[in-house]
Parts: structure tokens; sequence; C-alpha cells
């Protein structure tokens, strides 16, 4: 049920895409998930990853061309470049921090 929903929601964002490792399953579901939504709805990924490597990162070989063909065939790649928010975010809330107690 749960991947159902993930199939049906319009824009899904998959962030940090190749970290840590996919067993059987994981992959099962993510090639379920990606089957059901392609040419259908959007799905973002947001990875530092290079494409050259996710078919290694997928694993099984047969399951990562399946999940790479579907997910590569009508894609539009942005890539960015620059300095990593969160530092930058988490640097300008802490000097605007006021101490609790002057």
């Amino acid at each position: 049920r749960w991947l159902q929903q993930l199939a049906k929601i319009d824009v899904l964002v998959l962030d940090d895409w190749g970290i840590g490792n996919l067993d059987a399953a994981t992959r099962a579901d993510l090639l379920e998930v990606i089957d059901d939504r392609v040419g259908q709805r959007a799905t973002i990924i947001a990875h530092q990853l290079p494409i050259e490597h996710w078919h290694a990162w997928l694993g099984d070989p047969t399951v990562a061309d399946a999940i790479l063909d579907r997910l590569l065939q009508s894609c539009r790649r942005f890539s960015l470049d620059g300095r990593v928010c969160r530092i930058l975010c988490k640097r300008t809330i802490h000097r605007r921090r006021k101490p609790a107690y002057p």
C-alpha cells in the first residue's frame, strides 16, 4: 500500500540518492515505484554520486539496468555548482542568534 501511495504522488523527491547500500527488497521496491511512475508523474533525484556510478551503487545488474532505463529515458538533468547551502544557512542562523541571557 505504501508503494502504491508513492507511485501516485505528483512529484516524488528522492534526496541523497546513492547514500547507503540497497538490499534486494529495497531494489525491488524502488523498481516497482519507478516503473509505476515512468511517463506518468515527475520524479526528482537529488544526488552527489555521479551518474556513471549509479549502476554499481544499485547493485544487481539486471535490476539496475531496469531502474536506470526507466529513469534516464526521458530525464532532464540540472547540475548545480556552488557552496553547500546547509553550511551557509547554519552560519547565518548562528550569527543571528542572541544569547538567552545577556
